[in-house]
């Protein structure tokens, strides 16, 4: 058995103990300041602080370990991922990225290595943006961009993210304080499953990613008029169902249309005072579109408001377009990225480039530092999904790849 199979079982071993620690029983739910949440983050403060290293927990629940170098005034290498998850997930979308690293520390410690950079590992508390519909928490704070603004944010019970906050210990006041000094960071990495079928199509275990799409998520509302569906005629209705639906195929005709620079998803359908016996009045539903390409991004989100508004117009139904969040794309360092193509070459691999479509903590650091990402093969490339998964040989050659790439950027680092 190889060393890199061995700490690749170490791995997984940590990753389906994780898994058990869930909000809802035979499934993984572990959303941000959940009872979930908190004994997962326990538990990865636990292996963080096991292996040696300076482990806290910040006021917005990110688990920190420190790996400090013995050279003095050294600047910092990240290395994070996340442990919050969508409802009834996969079990490696974040926590493979995380512990890998964690391994990869570990391996350092072993070994004695002396690097000239301290390395911080960063198990993120909200990137999903479930519970408040507000993704990257954890790295914003980290950045610091967070916005105090979303403190007022309410879940669907009513409470807000800053009772969250407080619930697990934070200090909502201290938020801003917990904001690395971006002078002082040399770069970031994370590993993550690709999410993709790309690599499981052409069976190569990893890949760099060169860029991360931007995204804008929006607020649809079709107001119509509620009224009894035995009375009131088909061409007197103000049906805002049948608008939306409508608006719908037209968003899928559209990004069909520009399928090679655009994606574009209504994930989330409500209907107010739903019954089979009334013509809908209300619904709201959610946009999400993407793109590598800002500025198609942009054309995107507006034409598709423009199709939207006509179609509104034609049915008489009022509509509202409400833009919840947007990130611009993300180009990864090239720097970092050269060095990660080489690590991959020299451990024996083909090197594979893509964009990655899914957001990641990567965009918001990458206001502060550079970044770098290398994705790993799961299975059909299947993930929010408890079909999630990911080969033992393949991540052994993710370790093997991450423990080179650290290493290379110490042998070519100057300060």
């Amino acid at each position: 058995m190889s060393k890199y199979q061995q700490r690749t079982e170490k791995i997984f071993s940590r990753i389906n103990e994780l898994a058990t620690i869930t909000e809802e029983p035979g499934m993984v739910t572990r959303t941000f300041g959940s009872d979930a949440f908190i004994e997962a983050s326990q538990k990865v403060f636990q292996w963080m602080n096991d292996a040696g290293l300076k482990t806290r927990i910040d006021n917005i629940g990110n688990v920190r370990g420190l790996l400090k170098s013995s050279v003095e005034d050294a600047k910092t290498l990240i290395i994070a991922s996340h442990i919050d998850s969508v409802v009834n997930a996969g079990k490696f979308d974040g926590p493979l990225g995380l512990l890998t690293g964690l391994d990869v520390i570990e391996q350092v410690i072993r070994e004695k290595l002396q690097l000239p950079f301290h390395i911080l590992l960063i198990a993120f508390s909200d990137e999903e943006g479930v519970r408040f519909h507000t993704t990257y928490l954890g790295s914003k704070v980290i950045a610091g961009s967070f916005d105090s603004i979303l403190l007022g944010k309410q879940d669907k019970d009513g409470i807000t993210l800053k009772d969250v906050i407080q619930k697990i210990g934070g200090d909502t006041d201290l938020l801003q304080q917990d904001a690395l000094d971006h002078n002082n960071l040399i770069g970031y990495f994370e590993l993550h499953i690709e999410q993709g079928p790309v690599l499981y199509e052409a069976d190569i275990p990893v890949a760099v990613v060169t860029a991360i799409a931007g995204q804008k998520r929006v607020e649809l509302i079709f107001t119509g008029v509620a009224g009894h569906a035995g009375t009131v005629p088909m061409n007197m209705r103000q049906d805002a169902l049948c608008c939306a639906a409508e608006c719908i195929t037209s968003i899928e005709e559209f990004a069909l249309t520009y399928k090679a620079d655009i994606v574009a998803t209504v994930g989330k359908l409500d209907i107010s005072n739903a019954a089979s016996n009334v013509v809908p009045g209300l619904v709201k539903c959610t946009l999400d579109i993407r793109s590598a390409d800002e500025v198609r991004l942009t054309f995107a989100c507006n034409a598709m408001q423009n199709i939207i508004e006509e179609i509104c117009e034609d049915r008489n139904i009022g509509f509202q377009w409400n833009l919840i969040q947007e990130t611009a794309p993300v180009t990864c360092s090239p720097i970092l990225t050269n060095q990660l193509e080489q690590s991959i070459q020299a451990t024996g691999y083909k090197v594979i480039q893509l964009v990655s479509g899914a957001g990641h903590d990567a965009v918001p650091m990458s206001a502060v530092c550079p970044v770098s990402m290398m994705f790993i093969r799961c299975f059909k490339g299947i993930s929010h999904n408890p079909d999630e998964n990911v080969e033992l040989k393949d991540v052994s050659a993710a370790i093997e790849i991450a423990e080179h790439f650290v290493q290379n950027i110490a042998s070519t680092y100057n300060q």
